[in-house]
């Protein structure tokens, strides 16, 4: 649609500015109203209709590799939470505390959790007694609180929802199995489902999870070429279990520590598919995702067996399909504009030329397309049209990422790179901590990922000339 429709002429353009752009989708296409409370977001609807068809895509595949749904309590004593220290520091400043029951102060404070390691170990430190016990698969879908300072919609809120994925395992190689087992869950689901490729890697030291000995990521690249971290696999090792004395008699009787760990994604995903393949009519919703998957505009639908043949259309397509019929008393353009901006995939247009020559049109939201379809063959065309939509959009953002990937072999080079365009910049390191600070301080950017697919670009790190441990995707992010 136009630019200049009245529908959506309050968005302001990608290009003009980014991040006003994504406020403005978000809550022109209501999939979220901002709270009195600060820092926390109401998800409407529609934009909890999508979250609700990303956790079915991903609790099925959970469930496919074994996992069990749980719940843990939502506050952790803080004797608890202080047991692991490496990650309590890690948590400490964004921590919300309770210290008040009713009016009477409580003895011990209650954190509000920020995620479930502890109690998961507290938990698994009373079931788990024998090898027979193992290997535990659990995860819980929840919200936890984070107390950020700068807050986005589905990007960084102090709530937000997310799924927690925490396993015990028998031994060392069982659990790193299940660390990479998860992480390509995750990637194949961006993929598949999302429309999004991912870079998949390992985190520096620096940027892993607290009290984690390895944590992978997978990275995607937004729109506006800035990185997003869309979910982590975190290997724990034995530390956790060697805290929370969670043991197990083995088969010859010898008392071992479980080897655990933790992955998960969140809301934010809903942010990368805004980023990702929005426009500035709104959003762009992959059809696997999608909550309604075609809309049907009747044309002149006071026209006597307009809205019959509409109808008639409706009921022979929501046997397989998620769609709507847009009935409403409202204009067809204004009908138009409406569902573009909420990202509905197809719009199919039937009027009384169409049903007098035994046709419908197609619309696709992605690229405008417009197909022509048999009246008594719809079902098929729509299938094949949402199976190409999404494929291509995958594409489309395939070639915006490789537009958008750089080589660096020197610092002065990254540098100029850094300024000049956003993106993921490949670039050597030797594995120090101060280089990877430099780089952050003066090219303002971040490790993003020590990646599983290594390319040696140069045998010297990038900032200091030594020896190159590993090839590292830096960029700016969110």
């Amino acid at each position: 649609m136009a630019k200049d429709n009245k529908f959506v002429k309050d968005i302001t353009s990608m290009d003009v500015d980014f991040a006003k752009w994504y406020t403005d989708v978000v809550r022109k296409a209501e999939l979220i109203e901002y709270s009195n409370v600060k820092g926390c977001m109401v998800i409407r609807p529609y934009g909890f209709a999508i979250w609700e068809k990303i956790k079915a895509s991903l609790d099925r595949r959970f469930k496919e590799t074994g996992h069990e749904n749980v719940y843990m309590p939502m506050f952790i004593p803080e004797s608890l939470l202080q047991k692991e220290k490496d990650h309590v520091e890690g948590f400490a400043p964004e921590v919300a505390w309770v210290t008040h029951g009713g009016n009477e102060k409580l003895q011990e404070r209650l954190c509000v959790r920020p995620t479930s390691e502890t109690l998961f170990c507290d938990h698994y430190a009373n079931i788990i007694h024998s090898y027979r016990d193992l290997p535990k698969l659990y995860n819980q879908w929840c919200s936890v609180v984070r107390w950020e300072k700068t807050t986005r919609p589905f990007l960084r809120s102090s709530e937000f929802l997310w799924q927690e994925g925490h396993t015990a395992h028998a031994t060392a190689e069982e659990a790193r199995e299940e660390t990479q087992r998860m992480l390509n869950v995750y990637a194949d689901f961006c993929y598949e489902d999302l429309a999004i490729p991912v870079i998949k890697g390992q985190k520096t030291d620096k940027e892993k999870f607290a009290g984690a000995e390895e944590t992978y990521t997978i990275e995607s690249l937004m729109h506006d070429g800035k990185a997003l971290q869309s979910g982590t696999s975190h290997y724990f090792g034995d530390g956790f279990a060697k805290a929370f004395d969670i043991q197990y008699a083995d088969k010859d009787g010898q008392l071992k520590y479980v080897h655990q760990t933790s992955w998960g994604v969140s809301t934010r995903l809903l942010g990368a598919v805004i980023m990702v393949h929005g426009d500035d009519n709104g959003l762009v919703l992959p059809p696997n995702i999608a909550p309604i998957q075609c809309v049907i505009v009747p044309i002149a639908q006071h026209k006597e067996g307009v809205l019959e043949k509409a109808n008639e259309l409706y009921e022979s397509l929501k046997k397989e399909f998620s769609v709507k019929l847009d009935d409403s008393d409202k204009s067809p353009g204004w009908k138009f504009s409406e569902h573009e901006m909420k990202g509905v995939p197809v719009r199919i247009e039937i009027g009384p030329k169409d049903i007098e020559v035994g046709q419908v049109i197609l619309a696709r939201r992605d690229n405008h397309e417009k197909i022509t379809a048999d009246i008594n063959n719809v079902a098929e065309a729509l299938k094949d049209t949402l199976a190409k939509m999404q494929a291509d959009m995958l594409e489309r953002a395939k070639e915006n990422r490789a537009a958008h990937t750089f080589a660096a072999k020197t610092m002065d080079e990254l540098k100029e790179i850094a300024d000049s365009n956003n993106g993921f910049i490949k670039a050597m390191w030797c594995g120090d901590l101060e280089c990877e600070e430099k780089i952050k301080e003066e090219a303002g950017l971040t490790s993003r990922c020590m990646p599983f697919e290594q390319e040696e670009i140069t045998d010297t790190c990038v900032c200091c000339g030594k020896k190159a441990k590993a090839l590292v995707y830096w960029g700016k992010a969110y």
